[in-house]
């Protein structure tokens, strides 16, 4: 079984817990539109966050919140105006990332970046 997948579900589940325990409702978890998938979809004080999961054992490439570009932004709010559309939900959209960094000791750092960005139209 391949190493990355497992390194992102860990990512994935780190964020959730986080997330839970600041309060933040789960409403989805890997909901895909097209070619988007939104790690996690959360609500919290009439906001729906959508929420992408950048998960690294180094940042020898930059830190992984640098690997949502301009292109998973745009496929993001794709999938967000989808998702409001077909769950009919109300309230403001905020995109935020979570960044999980590991060390060589399996020790690991959390990024939480709130309204790290507004998908432009360009």
């Amino acid at each position: 079984m391949a190493v990355h997948p497992d390194l992102g579900r860990r990512g994935e589940n780190l964020a959730k817990t986080f997330l839970k325990d600041l309060g933040y409702e789960i409403l989805d978890e890997n909901w895909t539109h097209g070619k988007a998938e939104v790690d996690i979809i959360a609500y919290k004080d009439r906001v729906i966050i959508y929420t992408e999961v950048k998960t690294r054992t180094g940042n020898g490439f930059g830190e992984p919140e640098d690997f949502v570009d301009r292109r998973k932004q745009r496929l993001l709010a794709d999938a967000a105006d989808e998702y409001i559309y077909l769950m009919d939900r109300q309230g403001e959209v905020q995109f935020d990332i979570i960044s999980v960094l590991f060390d060589r000791n399996e020790n690991y750092t959390l990024k939480h970046i709130e309204d790290a960005f507004w998908p432009s139209a360009d």
